[in-house]
């Protein structure tokens, strides 16, 4: 009894460290954007990034917070170029949200209004920030807590939003297995980009995942050893 006195404890803190946030994503428009719904152990939850333009690709993510019983409280965006945001306004409207942004990317977000046209998204609405988000400030969502990292370069304003006990981060486009996000769009500074993800993110824990904006996740055990642009073998 001795025993499984003092080793239930350790396996019931091991277990909420690796459940108590949840992170789900979905695949939405032609660019292949990565948005992300995060959520405590209640369902207390947060849209990053909401890419979803076509009915079909709302309705995936009304099923799937109706299906979990999610209370959407939050709208967060890492950055505002086109591909993460189509679906701000109609989230906003949707679930009654605030939106959060990085002051710095205001240009950016009000620019989409002009070129969205441009690439076929002839029916984007473009919505208004609520609140701005600040360098290392603390993010409440319920129960859980995630810090704001600074990381321009793609664009002027990026953030990438840390969980700490679980080693997890939503990174954006900064950081992408195998690469890194393009820097030759307005606002971009690749120098900057690659100071910024050695002293932000290869500062966290190797063992920490990255979500990123495109494709399937990484760490930064794997990226500070494989990325050709800032790891050990970079070429670039």
């Amino acid at each position: 009894m001795a025993k499984s006195k003092s080793i239930f404890p350790y396996f019931a803190d091991f277990q909420r460290t690796f459940t108590m946030l949840s992170i789900h994503s979905f695949t939405f428009n032609p660019f292949q954007e990565n948005t992300y719904l995060i959520h405590d152990e209640d369902g207390v939850a947060a849209l990053i990034d909401p890419g979803c333009h076509e009915p079909e690709e709302k309705e995936e993510l009304v099923a799937f917070v109706e299906k979990h019983q999610l209370k959407i409280e939050q709208l967060w965006n890492t950055h505002c170029h086109i591909d993460h945001v189509l679906g701000n306004a109609w989230a906003k409207r949707k679930w009654g949200v605030p939106l959060w942004i990085h002051e710095k990317e205001m240009p950016v977000l009000k620019s989409v209004e002009v070129y969205a046209p441009n690439y076929g998204f002839h029916g984007y609405e473009g919505a208004s920030p609520d609140e701005f988000l600040e360098e290392g400030q603390i993010l409440t969502l319920g129960k859980e807590q995630l810090k704001v990292l600074f990381v321009p370069g793609h664009s002027p304003g990026h953030v990438v939003f840390y969980h700490e006990p679980s080693k997890r981060c939503i990174g954006g486009d900064t950081l992408f297995r195998g690469s890194i996000g393009r820097t030759d769009l307005p606002g971009g500074n690749h120098s900057l980009l690659l100071s910024k993800i050695k002293s932000e993110l290869f500062t966290l824990p190797s063992e920490t995942v990255v979500f990123p904006g495109h494709g399937p996740e990484t760490t930064i055990q794997f990226e500070k050893i494989n990325n050709p642009f800032v790891g050990e073998k970079a070429i670039y």
